[in-house]
């Protein structure tokens, strides 16, 4: 069994959980938390699949700190089990809440990292193909963005397997460098754009230089 298949059956079995979990309700066997518990569970899977389908899903910003929920709730339930008295039905949910949500935190801690292509735009993916060309047969591609008062430079090299970003801004206040270094070049054509304000044209213009 190939890995993307196994992630496939574990999405599968994880949309399962939110209809079990309705259908415990509609028979009696529901919490006071149980709607909280089928939100969450329900965002999650939609979450699940998107990174099992490499798919963009809502906001990458919200998957961190949904993970962070995951994890924080978990453990609040597991030290309600291990240090107060709860029903049966109660442990039923806390029990498996935790267990399920433990996993599904780490996919969509990796789900929301903002260095995957699937976060880009059509633009950012078309102007990340035609800057990695560049950057075959140049050692730095340069690009400068000028505005009245201020001046913002990038030059942007492949490190190994890494893209390398110096960012240099001027302006009548003084001059501040900064670096980064990512995976893949569609983010890095998103970084530039948005703290250096240099465009998908302006990055692979013909103004662009070695």
């Amino acid at each position: 069994m190939s890995l993307q298949r196994a992630y496939v059956l574990l999405a599968g079995l994880y949309s399962l959980l939110p209809v079990i979990g309705i259908v415990a309700v509609f028979s009696g066997g529901g919490t006071p938390l149980a709607m909280a518990y089928l939100f969450f569970g329900a965002l999650g899977v939609v979450g699940l699949w998107g990174y099992v389908l490499k798919r963009s899903v809502m906001s990458q910003r919200m998957w961190r700190p949904l993970a962070g929920v995951f994890v924080v709730g978990s453990v609040v339930q597991l030290v309600i089990m291990l240090t107060m008295p709860v029903s049966g039905v109660l442990l039923t949910w806390m029990l498996t809440s935790s267990i399920f949500a433990m996993l599904l935190a780490v996919l969509l801690y990796h789900y929301g990292n903002r260095d995957q292509p699937l976060w880009a735009t059509d633009e950012e993916r078309s102007t990340a193909q035609r800057l990695a060309t560049m950057l075959e047969t140049k050692a730095t591609v340069t690009a400068v963005h000028r505005e009245l008062g201020h001046e913002n430079s990038v030059n942007v090299a492949k490190v190994g397997s890494a893209y390398h970003a110096r960012i240099t801004r001027r302006s009548e206040n003084g001059q501040e460098t900064f670096e980064r270094r990512f995976r893949h070049p569609e983010t890095l054509v998103f970084f530039v754009e948005k703290f250096a304000s240099v465009t998908p044209q302006e990055f692979t213009s013909s103004d662009a230089t070695s």
